[in-house]
């Protein structure tokens, strides 16, 4: 196992003495890129000039390069037609589709085709050769964990930032470029928008790129020809496995550890049993954080107190007494990797410290004051691993009362709503069910099912299917010293309902709710 106990200074590349990424290019230069093998017809496509790479046939135009990725459910080569009538020139496809594709092209004779071991590998390394490989004039700094990886970011983003270190971001709450911020579909992109997203971070001057890295994103491959600087393991849980998602915890540990197969180091927390297995064999050195074990430590914890009105947690660590209105001891360990980080590019940890002071994310542990005294808590807990952590967290504030608003997901795992339904009947002093996002399912449906597991535990409930009226009525009753925890949806600004998308910001439905409350 390589280990370091100290890390090398990160050096900067100043994006803006970069060249220009040019956004044409021939095949030939392209395919440099990639190993493959050409259908006997292709003879003449290395002059050919690419226009972009597409994964996506709808967005193929004059000149572009289709891939064909296999996929769960279909296939792309089943789009590969449309590409082609698009105006897509070039098919990327397995070798197992030889086949197909090579009927395809049959239909049209000016198009040509590659047949690749890999087409998720070829996707990610066509696109960052078309962008001009723009991670690597960049610090690529990339977190993955079950849990933290959302704060963990925002928090280094915002150091960073404070310092004066332009920094790109990309995660669940959101992408920004360094000029404009956008909502994000998946916590990390597919491979094809991911290096047009960093392509745009070089342009704007990014000096660095922080980013969520998800084990799905490192089993589909999405990130695969970038070399990250730091990569961060935060923790390992047991979310995310299952049919759709990864068959048993082994694979899911399996999918995390290939980020530090392509990472120049790594910084890992002491505390969780994975971490040295995570690194084991990946030659990546690494350093360690942690509140038992790591070198990096927190001391003095305090985890249940209040930091400028909010429930947060103090700490020290290097000498250096840091105070962050979020609460929790996983809030602890987020600080701790993001300070950790920020040092390797040099920010002071006094100046670390004074960054998060003012901390917060929207939709993670949001509070906004409710009038009367009581505080509104946003949260994204969806399952009922966070949903627990969040409420056990914030019982230890000891609130006078503590109200639970939330609901449950349609066309996701049905168990999931009897799980959510005990936790909060145990742990709530009161419960309102209510509608998440239903998609094609009834909310009434759902809620029966939330109903059954909050039975089980004898706690007080209310049905309010409506989520507004859930939170305006939760606002209402809320008194002096109670919290109001509203769960599920946390950064998101639409709600799903067949088919549909509504506009649902919670944040502005606890501020319309106090608005009325003052009335």
């Amino acid at each position: 196992m390589a280990k370091s106990n100290n890390y090398a200074m990160i050096t900067y590349i100043d994006s803006k003495n970069c060249q220009k990424v040019c956004r044409l290019m021939r095949v030939s230069e392209l395919l440099g890129a990639l190993s493959y093998e050409p259908f006997a017809k292709c003879m003449h496509f290395p002059e050919r000039e690419i226009h972009g790479i597409c994964i996506d046939s709808r967005e193929c135009r004059e000149g572009t390069v289709f891939v064909c990725i296999r996929g769960s459910l279909c296939n792309g080569s089943r789009y590969a037609r449309e590409a082609l009538r698009r105006g897509a020139r070039l098919l990327v496809a397995a070798k197992e589709e030889r086949e197909t594709i090579g009927e395809i092209l049959g239909e049209f004779p000016e198009c040509e085709g590659i047949l690749v071991d890999d087409e998720r590998e070829a996707a990610a390394l066509l696109a960052a050769r078309y962008e001009g490989e723009p991670s690597k004039t960049m610090t690529m700094i990339g977190v993955t964990g079950t849990k933290g990886k959302t704060t963990t970011v925002c928090m280094i983003r915002k150091i960073l930032e404070d310092f004066g270190i332009r920094t790109g971001m990309i995660g669940t709450v959101g992408q920004f470029d360094g000029v404009r911020k956008e909502q994000a579909e998946h916590t990390t992109p597919d491979a094809v928008t991911l290096q047009r997203l960093l392509g745009r971070m070089r342009q704007n001057g990014c000096r660095v790129c922080v980013m969520e890295v998800s084990s799905q994103a490192l089993k589909l491959k999405r990130t695969c020809g970038i070399c990250f600087d730091l990569g961060v393991f935060l923790n390992l849980g047991e979310d995310h496995i299952g049919k759709l998602e990864h068959a048993s915890r082994e694979e899911y540990l399996a999918c995390k550890r290939k980020l530090f197969l392509q990472s120049r180091e790594g910084l890992g927390n002491g505390d969780d049993p994975a971490t040295e297995r995570i690194f084991s064999g990946t030659g990546c050195p690494y350093g360690t954080f942690g509140i038992r074990q790591g070198e990096i430590r927190a001391e003095h914890i305090q985890a249940e107190g209040f930091v400028q009105g909010h429930p947060g947690v103090e700490f020290d660590v290097c000498k250096v007494h840091v105070a962050i209105p979020a609460p929790g001891r996983f809030t602890v360990y987020n600080a701790l990797a993001a300070m950790a980080v920020c040092a390797r590019c040099h920010v002071p940890w006094e100046t670390a410290s004074a960054s998060l002071a003012d901390f917060q994310v929207r939709g993670r542990m949001q509070f906004l004051h409710i009038p009367g005294g009581a505080e509104a808590v946003i949260d994204y807990a969806h399952n009922a691993m966070s949903l627990q952590s969040a409420l056990e967290t914030l019982k230890g504030y000891h609130p006078t009362r503590l109200i639970t608003v939330f609901g449950c997901g349609g066309q996701r795992a049905r168990e999931r709503r009897f799980q959510m339904g005990e936790v909060s009947g145990r742990l709530s002093d009161l419960t309102i069910l209510t509608s998440d996002n239903p998609r094609w399912e009834d909310p009434e449906t759902i809620i029966n099912d939330i109903e059954t597991g909050v039975r089980k535990t004898g706690g007080a409930y209310l049905r309010i299917v409506d989520r507004r009226e859930a939170v305006f009525r939760a606002v209402q009753m809320a008194g002096p010293g109670d919290l109001v925890v509203i769960a599920g949806k946390g950064h998101e600004t639409t709600q799903e309902i067949q088919g549909r998308l509504y506009h649902m910001d919670e944040q502005e439905l606890v501020e319309e709710a106090c608005t009325q409350k003052l009335l």
